[in-house]
């Protein structure tokens, strides 16, 4: 069951315009102001159909902000619902790129801005990494996509999966609510990662997935895959679990494992992880209202 704590963390909201609409940003900061901070663009799941920014508090965004500092940004991208792909994207990669234009006003070391996030979630994180390498105005120094939505074909854990949580005809379901008639094509991989074919230059990776969830073969290929390219990547695997577990059962033993794990990636990736930002003028992120 979730459990929603604010303890530790100073939030505020704000709307940055972008794309021609309006994206509300929900900012989550530690007490004490922060100086120099990892800057991590958090991005929430929901099969693309559902969820909410304000899911960072019951998740790892919430461990990033009280145990290591970190400054959170959650965008409330549009849903896939009445807006497929590339609404979602473009309103991510709008708020990433609002991260590095005020990384000093938020007390961010530009040179570590990370993306995270909860399958859909985990999916667009792995998009907008690809997605920043392309354009070339960010440099992303670690992403963090969980149990991520990569693969818009079945896999071996995804095709007659009837796990908790998500399975075959969610995962169906929430492809079809992002692309529409293109759910089962060979899409752009910034539509689907695992259609990825180039994965050279994308920042080091950490993920963890459970061996029972449909995206269990697909984590483990974008990590070989990033391996094979010479990118530091890894996941940890835990048995017999089903997806989001660690959401909706915190204090299992195995999710206490999880979380632990995830939190010592975390502070690996703070010393270790840094990105050379590039010079000259930064381009806007959008405006505030």
């Amino acid at each position: 069951m979730f459990r929603i704590s604010t303890k530790g963390i100073r939030s505020r909201r704000i709307r940055i315009q972008a794309n021609g609409v309006k994206i509300p940003l929900l900012i989550l900061t530690p007490e004490e102001a922060p100086a120099n901070a990892p800057g991590v663009l958090w991005i929430h799941g929901g099969g693309h159909m559902t969820g909410m920014k304000e899911m960072v508090y019951i998740g790892r965004a919430a461990d990033l902000v009280r145990n290591h500092g970190a400054v959170v940004l959650a965008p409330g991208y549009r849903l896939g619902l009445l807006h497929p792909y590339p609404a979602a994207l473009d309103d991510c990669y709008a708020a990433l790129l609002y991260l590095w234009d005020h990384a000093a006003e938020l007390g961010v070391n530009p040179d570590q801005i990370m993306v995270g996030g909860e399958s859909a979630g985990g999916g667009l994180t792995a998009a907008v990494a690809m997605l920043a390498r392309d354009r070339g105005k960010v440099n992303i120094a670690f992403q963090m996509p969980l149990y991520p939505m990569l693969d818009n074909f079945d896999t071996d854990s995804s095709r007659d999966n009837r796990s908790r949580i998500w399975n075959t005809r969610w995962n169906h379901l929430g492809w079809a609510a992002y692309l529409r008639k293109d759910a089962k094509k060979a899409v752009s991989p910034y539509a689907a990662p695992a259609r990825q074919t180039d994965y050279s230059g994308l920042p080091p990776a950490y993920t963890f997935v459970c061996t029972a969830e449909p995206f269990y073969c697909e984590t483990l290929k974008f990590t070989e895959d990033l391996k094979s390219a010479g990118v530091e990547a890894h996941a940890d695997v835990y048995e017999g679990m089903y997806h989001a577990f660690d959401l909706n059962e915190p204090e299992h033993p195995v999710s206490r494992e999880a979380i632990r794990k995830f939190n010592e990636a975390f502070a690996y990736a703070r010393e270790h992880c840094f990105a050379k930002q590039k010079e000259g003028p930064l381009p806007t992120g959008g405006k505030t209202t």
